[in-house]
């Protein structure tokens, strides 16, 4: 039901001539899923065209990313294409054009499609970091479609990158699928937790003051070690904020990074808002724990999906790759080395969708069943 390919050349003709070639025919199929490089993001109409004339799908969704992905393979500063073809039922999906103002998001009260199912739907968004209502639109279209949000943040010097039927962009831009289409889906933590969780206990803005009732960079030191606190120059990068989800029974949270120290009033600022009473932790980024996590998160989704696993969708983080893991391909390897053979594509965000929440530093996975 699902074929892929992928490929880099020199140039993107190049590398679109050896992804048809690669491709295998699947002449039931009904979506195209399609994912560029940044280098290839000028061509995408051109890409487009094509593969609809190759394959005879007409109906394609995607997105050029800071880098892609295939099953053992990333993307980066190179001209690359993924491609994933799939068989699905026609009308267990709708392609959703590009909105890129919150006023004009147009929901009907209805189901976009008579035939859905019971419970939510899937929903894979593609959203672009310069419109500056773009997290906006994403909580409004999360609450009028009741669905499950995947997907990611995208940044292109080209404007139209997104791929929703044609080319577009300028917003957000996606796909909605029936829950007749069973699907897995996790996130793994790029980092680790250190010290424990602390509440706010005073704060303006992003200004994190009070922790527990002391002096937030007081506890902030206490919980990075004397090493560290020592010289703070050396957190930068390395260590993070993480606020815990409310309600969450997995211990999951969304990292934030810090983006300031002030050891003489003891005040901390974090790339995110809080208010009194939040909760708060501190996080590293570890390689060595990301790589278990990413196995662990694999491993868990393979088991929930039996032997039925067809076709999967990989957004990570573009932090991610090898500046996490540390060699070319290997965050893709592992995936691929507890996943098996299974057709995989996608891309490497500039933030991360899972469950309707926005996360840094994560590998979000899903898998059709």
């Amino acid at each position: 039901m699902f074929q892929t390919a992928h490929a880099q050349n020199t140039d993107w003709e190049s590398a679109l001539d050896d992804c048809l070639r690669e491709l295998a025919p699947n002449p039931q199929a009904t979506l195209g899923f399609v994912y560029v490089t940044d280098v290839v993001a000028p061509h995408f109409a051109e890409v487009l065209k094509a593969l609809k004339d190759e394959t005879g799908i007409e109906q394609w969704i995607g997105s050029a990313g800071l880098g892609i992905c295939a099953m053992g393979h990333e993307y980066f500063d190179v001209p690359a294409i993924a491609v994933m073809t799939a068989d699905l039922p026609e009308e267990a999906f709708d392609i959703m054009p590009t909105i890129d103002a919150v006023d004009l998001l147009d929901y009907d009260s209805e189901p976009v499609n008579d035939n859905f199912l019971s419970g939510p739907p899937l929903v894979l968004l593609h959203a672009d970091c310069a419109n500056a209502e773009v997290l906006e639109i994403i909580d409004d279209i999360a609450n009028e479609s009741e669905g499950y949000l995947i997907g990611g943040l995208t940044t292109c010097a080209t404007p139209k990158h997104h791929v929703a039927g044609e080319v577009t962009g300028g917003g957000v831009s996606g796909i909605i699928f029936n829950p007749e289409i069973q699907v897995a889906t996790a996130l793994s933590q790029g980092c680790r937790p250190i010290g424990e969780v602390h509440e706010i206990t005073e704060c303006s803005e992003n200004f994190v003051i009070g922790l527990d009732g002391r002096k937030a960079v007081e506890v902030f030191q206490q919980d990075i070690g004397e090493v560290l606190a020592r010289d703070l120059q050396k957190v930068a990068g390395y260590i993070h904020a993480a606020l815990p989800v409310v309600g969450s029974d997995t211990g999951d949270y969304v990292v934030r990074n810090l983006i300031g120290v002030d050891v003489e009033e003891g005040v901390l600022a974090i790339a995110a808002p809080v208010e009194h009473g939040d909760h708060l932790m501190f996080v590293s980024r570890d390689v060595n724990a990301a790589q278990q996590d990413l196995a662990d998160m694999v491993a868990g989704l393979k088991h929930r999906a039996g032997n039925k696993v067809k076709g999967g969708l990989y957004i990570s983080c573009v932090a991610r790759g090898p500046h996490m893991f540390g060699e070319d391909n290997a965050e893709m390897q592992i995936v691929q080395s507890v996943l098996g053979d299974v057709p995989v594509i996608g891309m490497y965000a500039n933030g991360e969708i899972s469950n309707n929440r926005l996360y840094s530093y994560t590998g979000v996975l899903t898998l059709f069943i």
